[in-house]
């Protein structure tokens, strides 16, 4: 089966069909371009349904993340995330794989097809030259032998007329043989031209016409079997993502499988727990005595009347039903929350100022490490009065020692409310208390005053002070946890490039070219910790050596 044999007389057939093909070539070229736009377009669109959804920082909804069932949909968002990511792989590689070769390889088909197809019209032109000329010596030789045949009528009727001179005869004799010689010239010539066209359209439909027809048979099939290929690329490129999307739906299932009901009930209770008791009995009220009525101790009325009833915890509340009142619902719609935070119930008051301590400590170490920065700088510019002046540094250091101060007041105001907070629930473990006790020392006449005349978050009763809601720590409970310190571990190593001469408190003495042990990098203020020996150890200025750190050692940083 060939088109050279069976389609020799298809020439432009075949030219309409091979441009066909190039045309379904680059349809399907189209098709998988808006096929990756979709892609793109379906992966951008769950990206913003994932962003839409995620929880906005420093916000309400960051707290409700805390429950197995929000950390699940958190889950679930991210997957949905990677999942849209496989979507932009699907349209990369499909842009890559099968749009940008299907385009360069329809340039060079394009290319081919006209190569062939210039070849089919230049041998046509050959061989319609060659019927021309035939056609030309045909007709020459054709005139040539009519010529030929009136010459030589014309000559026998001059010979048998007797009234024409011999020289008329012998005139008309030779100019027959004349036309007679033509005549055989043009049929030499037409017998040649005939048997070269015979061989050049034997050439043109057994050779040529057959080898330019094969070759565009051949790159017709080629093509054919391309598109075959990136049809089969189109699906490899959405199977290849398969097991990746089978991931992302797997984290999903097992996000959904990590949710637990009881964590999530016991979250609410720890979010919500007011630490107060349930209401005891009412007691009788005999109306039958003659005496006066008396209003029992343990009634409702007398808990909202006079503020005076008595609230005790950590026994049995007699009759007590507690107020969730509308004062303090009106007084938290004017944003008018008491510092101490004394509108909540105990248990949440206690959450509350444990958050606030923590965070005033937190601002202590902060000021302290600034601090300590200051001073450091301070004795290197005593040291190299070049690089600075050291009394410039005076008033920062006021300042931070004036911020620490405040910040230890106010820590020691809220310890004290937490303390007292303490003292009237239920005891916590020795760690807690361990960390309520930091600034025992000035908060216990905190604790006496803050605990005399507490009213409850309407008021209405008081607390008479004794011995349980009295906090002691001891100081050696908190000693304890910073004895045997050990020794910070090496995180790299350092060249010294300078002789360092360590002569104040906490700097070591160091030579020139001597290696030693980093035990702490220099967190921004110039100087860098380092050990020659388990007990010598000290800071020596960053610039005065090479720190090599290891890459594997915990919180070690990577220098270029």
């Amino acid at each position: 089966m060939s088109w050279g044999t069976e389609l020799w007389d298809q020439f432009d057939n075949l030219e309409k069909h091979t441009q066909w093909g190039i045309d379904i070539l680059e349809k399907y070229i189209k098709f998988v371009k808006e096929r990756t736009e979709i892609e793109l377009s379906y992966a951008k669109q769950l990206r913003n349904l994932s962003k839409k959804y995620q929880p906005k920082k420093n916000s309400k909804e960051e707290e409700e993340y805390r429950y197995t069932a929000c950390k699940a949909f958190l889950s679930t968002l991210n997957e949905t995330n990677d999942y849209a990511g496989q979507h932009e792989v699907i349209s990369e590689n499909m842009t890559s794989q099968i749009t940008a070769e299907l385009a360069r390889y329809i340039q060079e088909l394009k290319q081919e097809r006209k190569s062939h197809f210039h070849e089919g019209r230049k041998a046509q032109q050959h061989i319609e030259t060659c019927w021309k000329q035939l056609e030309s010596s045909k007709r020459r030789f054709e005139r040539d032998c009519k010529e030929a045949d009136r010459a030589q009528q014309y000559f026998e009727k001059m010979d048998a007329d007797i009234n024409v001179t011999k020289a008329d005869v012998e005139k008309a004799r030779q100019q027959a043989q004349i036309r007679h010689q033509m005549a055989e010239d043009s049929k030499a010539d037409y017998s040649s031209i005939l048997q070269k066209f015979n061989h050049e359209q034997r050439e043109y439909y057994h050779s040529h016409i057959p080898s330019i027809f094969q070759k565009i048979q051949e790159m017709e099939e080629r093509r054919i079997v391309r598109i075959g290929e990136s049809m089969k690329t189109y699906a490899e490129v959405d199977r290849q993502v398969i097991p990746i999307i089978g991931k992302c739906l797997d984290g999903i299932v097992k996000a959904a499988e990590s949710i637990d009901q009881k964590n999530d009930s016991q979250l609410v209770i720890e979010a919500y727990k007011s630490g107060f008791e349930p209401p005891g009995d009412f007691e009788f009220e005999d109306y039958t005595q003659p005496m006066k009525r008396t209003v029992s101790d343990n009634s409702l009325s007398n808990s909202r009347g006079d503020g005076k009833a008595e609230l005790k915890f950590g026994g049995k509340s007699k009759g007590k039903l507690w107020p969730f009142i509308k004062k303090n619902k009106l007084s938290l719609k004017l944003g008018a929350t008491p510092e101490d935070f004394s509108n909540l119930p105990p248990e949440q008051r206690r959450k509350k100022l444990q958050q606030k301590v923590d965070e005033l400590n937190k601002e202590i170490q902060k000021e302290m490490d600034q601090r300590d920065a200051i001073t450091k700088m301070k004795d290197v510019y005593l040291k190299n009065p070049q690089m600075g002046d050291p009394a410039s540094l005076d008033h920062k250091l006021t300042e931070v020692n004036q911020n620490i101060e405040k910040l230890r007041l106010e820590a020691q105001k809220f310890e004290a409310w937490l303390a007292e907070v303490e003292g009237r629930l239920p005891a916590r473990g020795d760690q807690a208390r361990r960390q309520s006790g930091m600034y025992d020392g000035q908060t216990a006449p905190a604790v006496n005053n803050c605990a005399q005349d507490r009213e409850s978050p309407d008021g209405s009763y008081t607390e008479e002070q004794s011995q349980e809601s009295e906090v002691k720590v001891l100081a050696t409970d908190f000693d304890d946890e910073f004895d045997d310190e050990e020794p910070l571990p090496a995180i790299g190593t350092c060249k010294a490039l300078y002789t360092f001469d360590g002569q104040n408190e906490g700097t070591i003495s160091v030579t020139e070219g001597e290696t030693l042990y980093v035990i702490e990098e220099d967190k921004g203020d110039g100087w860098t910790r380092i050990r020659r020996s388990e007990d010598e150890e000290g800071y020596v200025p960053t610039s005065y050596v090479e720190v090599y750190l290891d890459k594997n050692a915990k919180g070690a940083k990577t220098y270029i």
